[in-house]
């Protein structure tokens, strides 16, 4: 196991009715900015339920948070929270609402010109708003780690950040204010989350007992209960497992003192800026590519998930680590998403220009550090 260092400081309010608890966590004479995105939370209550345990405090809204954050967006609630001395944000939604009150609370605080060089260069972040958040979709784990990804649409480009001053102080996590999310938002969720996990197991082995098992387990809960959910939408128990498994998957835990490979998310990028497409449709189509191109680096682990996470017994270890990655495809297929570029419209032809992003952000991707843009071509070429 290689040595870490790790900290955590999110408090988590999990369960029925917890919304309930939100006064009791903001610090006391809040002026509040409420986050959320296109207005489902008013469709669906949990605006009125925010709203009731507000009463007491100062709140503004801003609405209209996309489903991948735009810079051009956050910026216009950075010129509220300074125009009207915000003194503490709470995003009311998923990971992309979460996203964007990061870097909002970043951005509100950056003393640079241009806030988009907190991701485009790594522009040190000093200082940030404090906030909190109301959990309504489970995939991203934002809800209890201290990184964001925002797009920024006039330069075609997806970046994340992090910074220790992003962990949000608390964030509250009611599964029954999931009941209501469309198929695609949930299957998505479902593909996310085990994605998350995956690229921080699926590199080589380190003898890192615990975080294997803890990675094992969460892959199986999101395998079992995801083919589940679509089926059984009101199921408060399904429901209470995919959140918890959610977060767990990218609350930094288990990637504590193991190598990850991010080289799927990173080269995901891309695809989401260029053509739109759902963060974890992206992942469902690069995974299985990486997994075929770096089978010789990943073998040992791929045959151990096998084991652990798919129950594969019979074969050669070629055999049974082939039978992991077929096992991971026909996942993402069972939740309903595609898993080639052609499915996708994206030709040979678009490959070059999602590649070369790779390069122009200077990446060397995977645990080997070995994928610049040829390999990402040749990955991607695997998925037409």
């Amino acid at each position: 196991m290689n040595n870490f260092e790790f900290a955590n400081p999110v408090k988590i309010v999990f369960g029925k009715g917890m919304i309930a608890r939100l006064g009791a966590l903001l610090p006391e004479a809040s002026k509040v900015l409420l986050v959320y995105g296109g207005g489902s939370i008013k469709r669906n209550g949990v605006y009125d339920q925010v709203r009731k345990a507000l009463e007491g405090f100062d709140v503004l809204d801003f609405g209209g948070i996309e489903a991948n954050p735009h810079y051009e967006t956050c910026l216009k609630a950075v010129d509220i929270v300074r125009r009207e001395q915000v003194s503490f944000l709470l995003a009311v939604g998923g990971g992309s609402v979460i996203d964007a009150t990061k870097f909002i609370a970043a951005a509100a605080c950056f003393e640079g010109d241009e806030p988009w060089n907190i991701l485009y260069k790594s522009a040190p972040v000093r200082r940030a708003l404090p906030l909190g958040v109301v959990l309504t979709l489970p995939a991203t784990g934002s809800e209890m780690n201290e990184r964001a990804v925002i797009s920024n649409m006039a330069t075609q480009q997806k970046l994340n950040f992090t910074t220790p001053l992003l962990f949000p102080q608390f964030s509250i996590l009611d599964p029954e204010v999931t009941y209501s999310l469309p198929a695609r938002q949930v299957a998505n969720g479902v593909v996310d989350s085990f994605i998350h996990v995956v690229e921080q197991y699926l590199t080589y082995p380190v003898n890192a007992k615990v975080q294997d098992a803890f990675a094992e387990g969460l892959m199986r809960v999101i395998h079992e209960e995801g083919l589940k959910v679509l089926d059984h939408p009101q199921d408060y128990d399904i429901r209470a497992n995919l959140m918890w498994a959610a977060t767990n998957a990218l609350n930094l835990w288990i990637g504590q003192g193991v190598p990850q490979d991010w080289s799927s998310h990173r080269m995901g990028y891309a695809l989401t800026a260029q053509f739109g497409l759902d963060h974890a449709q992206t992942l469902a189509i690069l995974l299985p590519g990486v997994m075929t191109y770096m089978f010789e680096e990943k073998k040992a682990k791929l045959v151990q998930m096998g084991t652990n996470v798919f129950g594969i017994a019979e074969g050669t270890d070629d055999e049974r680590a082939w039978k992991t990655i077929a096992s991971c495809e026909e996942f993402f297929r069972q939740m309903g998403l595609k898993t080639r570029f052609g499915e996708c419209g994206i030709e040979e032809k678009d490959l070059d220009a999602l590649a070369a992003f790779v390069d122009e952000m200077g990446w060397h991707l995977g645990e080997h550090h070995n994928i610049d843009s040829r390999v990402a071509k040749e990955i991607m070429l695997l998925r037409l």
